[in-house]
């Protein structure tokens, strides 16, 4: 994994890392609570101390280390720019990210407690019902991977709507948005290929299931990444992230008896 360089817009003479620097330096250090450090290559990394300013979004890179950035936004087909709450930006390759997500704290309910999963996760001779998209190809990717179809079903619907063509902002892509790093990891070639992509995608859904051994902690890092369930030991306190896993499970294995409810709806997306 090579080591991101900062770019500078074609309006400032200076170098980026002299830039970002000097935007930094002549803040109290409490306040900043970032260290900024060049390497001979003349590589910007950003260490950030938990006291930084709240971003809008955090960065989960794959080596754990987590950046709450302002905005993020693609640079081409396989690089990110990250712009830093305390000014400046990065710009990194996309496969050094696991996740970006939104970094909003979700809501303190006491009366509430972490999401539960009694449907049991694994491989199940259960069809799909006969309007959902890609039905076969989840069944196969499901099948190959130890996870039951409607789950995976499930988090396609969440992550997609069933569209295999669907790019977010920050460069996570097909019917499972995978980021780069993971189908890099699988060695696909076509993200956007439906069963390069559920392949790709049940593979690592079954790792992170096997690592955490919970499936309400395996769709959190589905989400966040692995890197912030750690951190957490938990589910992390985001409302994307804690929005997502109940909204899975809901889909997956209801409080009623009966098919996924979103499985059930014939306006639900890609249906």
């Amino acid at each position: 994994m090579r080591s991101s360089q900062s770019t500078v817009d074609s309006s400032q003479p200076r170098p980026a890392g002299r830039r970002v620097s000097r935007q930094v330096a002549g803040r109290p250090r409490a306040a900043v609570g970032c260290r900024l450090l060049q390497s001979v290559t003349a590589a910007l990394v950003v260490f950030c101390a938990p006291s930084v300013a709240r971003g809008q979004y955090l960065a989960v890179f794959v080596d754990g280390r987590l950046l709450p950035v302002r905005e993020a936004r693609l640079v081409g087909d396989d690089r990110i720019r990250l712009d830093l709450p305390v000014g400046g930006w990065l710009e990194v390759p996309l496969r050094r990210l696991e996740r970006v997500i939104e970094d909003a704290p979700a809501p303190v309910d006491p009366g509430e407690g972490p999401p539960e999963a009694p449907c049991p996760p694994g491989w199940a001779e259960q069809a799909l019902p006969t309007a959902t998209a890609f039905g076969d190809e989840i069944v196969r990717a499901s099948r190959h991977a130890d996870l039951h179809p409607w789950l995976v079903a499930a988090v396609v619907e969440a992550e997609s709507g069933f569209n295999p063509h669907a790019v977010s902002r920050v460069g996570a892509a097909g019917l499972m948005q995978l980021m780069p790093s993971v189908w890099h990891d699988e060695r696909v070639r076509n993200p956007f290929d439906p069963r390069a992509n559920l392949r790709a995608g049940t593979r690592h859904l079954r790792r992170l299931l096997d690592r955490f051994g919970e499936l309400p902690l395996a769709l959190a890092a589905y989400n966040a990444g692995a890197a912030t369930v750690e951190r957490y030991g938990g589910i992390p306190p985001y409302r994307e992230t804690q929005g997502y896993v109940r909204a899975v499970l809901a889909r997956f294995c209801p409080p009623v008896t009966g098919p996924p409810a979103g499985l059930m709806e014939p306006s639900a997306p890609g249906l």
